[in-house]
């Protein structure tokens, strides 16, 4: 109880030559201002020290895959507060830790993601299907040479 009344009380000095209501007005603000950033708790991407702050309780998987960019996007869409860190043993391995009553959620958007990966496994990129192309038509195009030889 006596913490709550510690947390709710404020103590402002004011340093002026001439106190007036502005300056009372510009030191409520700065106040205002410097409790807010105090008070606010981070959500999204956020680094594992901040998450270990808010004392929720803290849960990891691993990732294997280089594009770890999707998955955040992913689990921003959910809102998942995460932290993701990579694995000191191998370059391509992330740890992706959250928060525990964010399970669901987490659960969730990682089916999401391995959907999407799955998906993108199965269907070419257009970029391989135009390389495709292109070998073809290089390959059945007859060459300058042979069409000047067949005018001639």
């Amino acid at each position: 109880m006596q913490e709550e009344v510690e947390m709710r009380t404020v103590t402002m000095a004011f340093h002026a030559s001439k106190f007036s209501g502005r300056v009372m007005k510009n030191g409520i603000a700065k106040l205002l201002h410097a409790m807010h950033g105090k008070l606010t708790v981070p959500h999204g991407k956020q680094s594992v020290r901040q998450l270990a702050r808010q004392n929720q309780g803290m849960t990891n998987i691993e990732i294997d895959d280089p594009d770890i960019h999707a998955f955040e996007r992913i689990a921003r869409k959910y809102g998942v507060d995460f932290a993701v860190k990579r694995a000191k043993s191998d370059e391509t391995k992330y740890l992706v830790f959250f928060k525990a009553r964010d399970a669901d959620a987490l659960t969730a958007a990682f089916q999401e993601y391995t959907d999407r990966r799955v998906r993108q496994a199965e269907h070419p990129s257009l970029m391989e299907i135009l390389n495709e192309m292109k070998e073809k038509a290089a390959r059945t195009a007859p060459t300058r040479k042979a069409e000047r030889e067949r005018t001639r």
